[in-house]
């Protein structure tokens, strides 16, 4: 018989819905009932896409025997982390304080009010590299709850302490030195041979790199757009990246970007295609545009639900192996190849023995022009046979089995992925984008916002769940681009009723924080607040940019000034930690150095309102705000017209302006010069 779990709407949490675990969603209920029958709480937290979730999952989960100790001991409690961030965070840290390593998936005993007392990761069905076998740990626990009660009480209540959150000091200056001191940490953990930053494994350090670009447009550093672009063509050759089908997978275990784990996430390739968009405005690197657009292409393809949001991620398992859907043997690329196989296979770096389990990950080990030159092979010659060769083995491969799709929508993943897609099509001018963009925020704006607040997750054809921090800021963000896009106020309203709930339902005043669950959520052990930049940035720095945005449009201080309290606050972390806080020093560079906002007042469809905004979009601008249209943005704004029928740009800092123009290439030399004066 199905349990409980078979009534939720979470891919995750229906993938356990067959298990002969006694399986109950987080809720009072579940609470409830740890107190009416004196029992522990055994909370496991994963998600659709994690390849030890599952293992675990077929390993104990499935057992039978193992299920029977899990009911007869505990209330057995199923968290999906992409629903619920607030639940994973608050357990992760106790998790952290315990082993000093945290993972998915994870595994929490707590007390029926929820106070946690002992966890850790993946535990095997027998005692394996250290790590106690599972029905170990479950005899353990149960044992300690009925015999040691005062020892175990004891524990949770000292654990506790881990969520007392540390005084921060308001007075530290956001300006040049935060800067310096958080670009030399960065670039002294650069891989000068790979790119990115340490050793394995290797994540794609996305926002880092966002941050490493703005200071170069600031400095004229050319080792710092080195840093960028050589880590963004290590990223892009690898086996990070899907050479057939597009789409950044999201990690690898080796240092050099080859192997990796499978799973692709929507949030991952969100912060790379608005990376993309803006290396190729610094750069005008033709490759660097071609595995953006070809990563745009695999999110219309693969990622994009009917109605216009985005699905949360793809499995990395298939036919019960990591991987098995992107790797193939050399005997497998001859049959599809055929003649074309010698040259392609040393394009793809593919040999008999293969390089991930006897079979090969394709990668690039060299860009285009040196390949050509290497083999004597004209490069016009090469691109037809590698996109004969690519089309080849993408219909064989629709003949595999296909990794499992996630395909719940996400508020704050899909802000990010709204705002890379928006990005992209003003900077690119493609209407393939702009089309993509527009649906989706018409999505999100119609199914996953009432009444000025934003829902979590969409999925099952509801929305569920009130949204965290992060959804409404990476919904406003989202949405603002839609507007820097299109100059329609429809959206400009929607990104400042994100930023007002933000401040609403999410500040304190007397901490001078964010929190990351709003002021009427539901209350946990703890209200969580966390303002490192993880695997996606945090909904503080997101607030923080928000409200930097959206103030250099309407004008209001009050928003600049909680932005620039949260940065002071934060300054010494960002100085001693500046791997951990990426996106935030994107608002700290912004800060330290003024926003650039450049009105465009004129009509958008007209031709010489066109002109002006391809002259924006071929320049990278750091932190630029866009505003305008037909009308003034705001009355901050108020008076910034066209200039005798012609549309005209303003260059501001703040709401000081340079002298408007009405020509393209006046505007580009304004937008030059303001970058490093």
């Amino acid at each position: 018989m199905p349990n409980r779990l078979a009534l939720e709407s979470s891919p995750y949490l229906l993938q356990h819905a067959d298990n002969p675990v006694d399986w109950h969603p987080w809720g009072e209920s579940a609470l409830a009932l740890a107190h009416a029958e004196d029992k522990p709480i055994l909370l496991s937290v994963g998600y659709a896409a994690c390849h030890w979730c599952h293992v675990m999952a077929h390993e104990s989960f499935e057992d039978a025997e193992t299920a029977r100790l899990m009911n007869q001991w505990f209330i057995n409690v199923k968290v999906d982390r992409e629903e619920r961030p607030d639940i994973d965070a608050i357990y992760m840290r106790a998790v952290q304080a315990l082993t000093r390593q945290g993972g998915w998936p994870m595994t929490v005993f707590l007390t029926p009010e929820g106070v946690p007392f002992y966890g850790g990761t993946y535990f095997p069905p027998e005692d394996r590299h250290g790590i106690p076998a599972f029905r170990r740990v479950l005899g353990s626990v149960a044992d300690a709850w009925r015999t040691r009660r005062a020892d175990v009480t004891a524990g949770a209540t000292a654990l506790l302490r881990v969520y007392d959150e540390p005084t921060a000091d308001a007075e530290d200056a956001v300006d040049d030195s935060l800067m310096h001191h958080a670009t030399h940490a960065l670039m002294v953990r650069y891989d000068r041979a790979h790119g990115g930053f340490g050793g394995a494994p290797k994540f794609p350090p996305t926002m880092s790199l966002d941050f490493l670009l703005r200071r170069w447009a600031r400095t004229g550093d050319a080792a710092l757009l080195h840093a960028v672009s050589h880590s963004w063509h290590g990223m892009a050759r690898g086996g990070l990246y899907d050479q057939l089908g597009g789409g950044f997978h999201r990690y690898t275990v080796d240092d050099a970007w080859l192997v990796p784990h499978f799973e692709k996430m929507l949030y991952d390739n969100a912060l790379l295609v608005r990376l993309g968009a803006h290396l190729w405005q610094a750069t005008g690197d033709a490759a660097v545009r071609a595995t953006t657009e070809q990563t745009l292409a695999w999110v219309v393809e693969e990622m994009t639900a009917p109605g216009g949001g985005f699905y949360a991620s793809l499995d990395a398992d298939s036919e019960g192996h990591e991987g098995r859907f992107y790797v193939w043997t050399l005997a497998e690329l001859q049959e599809v190849l055929g003649a074309d196989t010698a040259m392609l296979a040393a394009y793809w770096g593919a040999s008999p023995s293969g390089n991930f389990e006897g079979r090969n990950i394709l990668w690039c080990p060299q860009d285009d022009a040196t390949f050509a030159a290497k083999h004597r092979v004209d490069p016009a010659q090469l691109a037809d046979t590698l996109a004969r060769g690519s089309t080849a083995l993408l219909a064989a491969r629709a003949a595999r089995e296909r990794p499992a799709r996630d395909d719940k929508i996400i508020a704050s993943w899909n802000g990010l992925m709204l705002r890379g897609v928006a990005e992209c099509a003003r900077i690119f001018g493609d209407t393939r984008w702009q089309t993509m963009a527009l649906t989706a925020a018409e999505f999100l704006a119609t199914e996953l916002v009432r009444d000025g607040r934003a829902s979590r997750v969409f999925a099952g054809g509801a929305a569920r769940i009130a949204g965290f921090l992060e959804d409404h800021a990476a919904l406003g963000l989202g949405f603002l681009s839609v507007y820097e896009l299109t100059f329609d106020p429809r959206w400009l309203r929607a990104a400042t009723e994100m930023a007002d709930a933000c401040e609403r339902h999410f500040w304190d005043d007397a901490t001078g924080a964010f929190y990351d669950a709003a002021a009427d959520a539901p209350p946990l052990i703890t209200r969580p607040r966390d303002a490192y930049d993880h695997a996606t940035p945090s909904g503080t720095s997101l607030a923080v940019e928000l409200l930097q945005r959206v103030g250099a449009i309407d004008g209001q201080h009050a928003r600049r000034e909680r932005a620039a309290r949260v940065l002071s606050a934060y300054s010494q972390q960002m100085a001693q930690a500046s791997a951990a806080f990426g996106h935030l020093l994107g608002a700290a560079d912004a800060e330290a150095n003024g926003d650039v906002t450049v009105v465009l007042a004129g009509t958008p469809d007209a031709a010489d309102f066109t002109a002006l905004t391809r002259a924006v979009a071929a320049t990278y601008v750091p932190g630029l705000v866009l505003a305008g249209g037909s009308q003034a943005p705001s009355e901050a704004h108020a008076g910034k017209a066209s200039l005798d029928g012609r549309a005209a740009a303003y260059v501001c800092r703040g709401f000081a302006c340079d002298a408007p123009t009405t020509e393209a290439a006046t505007l580009s030399a304004q937008l030059h010069a303001i970058t490093r004066d």
